[in-house]
């Protein structure tokens, strides 16, 4: 039987050079076996229990300069969390998945992916389990439209939510946003590929894109090929926040990464991981500005 609390391996240590001079030396060659077979079972039980293995999806490539913040901010959190949970190891999945995909895959508990980052409603509520803290505070919940450049100056005569009805918006299939668009009658054109949205966009699939603060420079300078432009005069406001999702059968998950973003909250670095991005930055000053027509979304 193999040594388990502290007081017994001392027992052993002392015990051990004892019996091994008093057995005959095919014993003494069976006890060192029964030996190291229990070392190599307690390190390899030790390793599994210690180590976190988070699975993440990989970041695409229109929002390459902004997404990368939500691994980091994951990597805060289970770092604050390191003295007293562990180490712990973030991948990222080989290959990109849909929303779509992403929701069914935590859903279902594959272990394809363990967590992922997206705006919350009541469906998502029910399907995941969420860690109730704003990744991202205001920028997701004031709207500006990709539009293609020349349509510029038919947004800027728009006065009102009703004139905007007359106009279709694109967004992704599963979007927690697009269900409040139509709750609001803005009908439009969707997509189960983020990345598919552009091209539509800049083929009049669909007139403008609403998107995030935190979202649409980046994006408008990645598509700049396809004639695309930031609508220059008008907000779309209401609440989304972003949330990191896991699977309902991870509640231990969920329970780090809250304990550790509760901690990056008190001490600031929290906030200065926010901080720290550039289009972040952008989309603050363009709330502060007050410049844009506000059109303000009724909550699904």
């Amino acid at each position: 039987m193999c040594p388990s609390g502290g007081g017994e391996r001392l027992r052993w240590r002392i015990a051990l050079p004892l019996l091994m001079c008093l057995l005959d030396p095919l014993k003494r060659s069976a006890l060192l076996v029964v030996v190291l077979t229990c070392l190599a079972h307690g390190l390899a039980a030790a390793s599994a229990i210690t180590e976190l293995r988070v699975v993440v999806p990989s970041l695409p490539s229109s929002a390459a300069a902004y997404s990368n913040y939500f691994p980091q901010l994951l990597r805060l959190a289970l770092e604050k969390t390191k003295p007293s949970d562990g180490p712990y190891r973030i991948e990222y999945f080989k290959g990109l998945l849909s929303s779509p995909r992403q929701v069914s895959e935590l859903k279902n508990n594959t272990g394809l992916i363990d967590l992922i980052w997206d705006g919350s409603d009541k469906q998502r509520e029910a399907d995941l389990l969420p860690i109730r803290i704003s990744l991202l505070r205001q920028l997701n919940d004031y709207r500006v439209f990709l539009i293609r450049a020349e349509d510029q100056e038919k947004f800027q005569n728009l006065r009102s939510l009703d004139e905007l009805r007359q106009f279709s918006a694109g967004s992704g299939v599963n979007w927690p946003s697009t269900a409040v668009l139509r709750a609001n009658g803005l009908r439009g054109e969707t997509s189960t590929v983020y990345e598919n949205l552009f091209a539509m966009l800049g083929a009049k699939r669909f007139d403008y894109f609403p998107r995030g603060l935190h979202e649409a420079w980046v994006e408008q300078q990645a598509h700049a090929d396809k004639g695309l432009a930031v609508e220059s005069s008008i907000f779309l406001h209401y609440e989304v926040p972003v949330y990191f999702f896991v699977s309902r059968d991870r509640p231990e998950l969920a329970d780090r990464i809250a304990r550790g973003l509760n901690i990056a909250l008190k001490d600031g670095s929290f906030e200065a991981l926010f901080l720290s991005i550039p289009s972040f930055r952008r989309g603050l000053a363009e709330i502060k500005a007050s410049q844009r027509r506000i059109f303000e979304l009724k909550p699904q």
